[in-house]
C-alpha cells in the first residue's frame, strides 16, 4: 500500500500515535513559554493555508509547525513572517 504525503495536514492528523511525544512536549511547556490557546489556533490556521506546509512540517525551516506555533517567542520563518 502506498503512503501519500498530506500536504495540508498537521501531525495529529497524519498519525496521532507516531507523534505522541511531540504533543507531550507541547503540553509540558511552561505557561510563560507557551502561546495562548486562541493565538495558537490562529497560528495553525495560518500555517494550514500556507503552501509550505507538508505533512506537519514547514518546508522553509524544517520545523514541526505545531511545536513552533506553540512557543510564544517564535515566529513564522517566512519573510515577512505570517504570524
Amino acid at each position: 500500500m502506498e503512503v501519500r504525503a498530506c500536504r495540508q495536514c498537521f501531525l495529529r492528523e497524519v498519525s496521532e500515535d507516531a507523534f505522541q511525544n511531540v504533543y507531550e512536549y507541547i503540553a509540558s511547556l511552561d505557561e510563560a513559554v507557551r502561546t495562548p490557546e486562541e493565538e495558537y489556533a490562529r497560528r495553525l490556521d495560518t500555517c494550514r493555508a500556507c503552501g509550505e506546509l507538508l505533512s506537519g512540517m514547514c518546508r522553509l525551516c524544517g520545523c514541526f509547525v505545531e511545536v513552533r506555533a506553540a512557543k510564544r517567542a517564535l515566529s513564522c520563518p517566512a519573510s515577512p513572517p505570517k504570524w
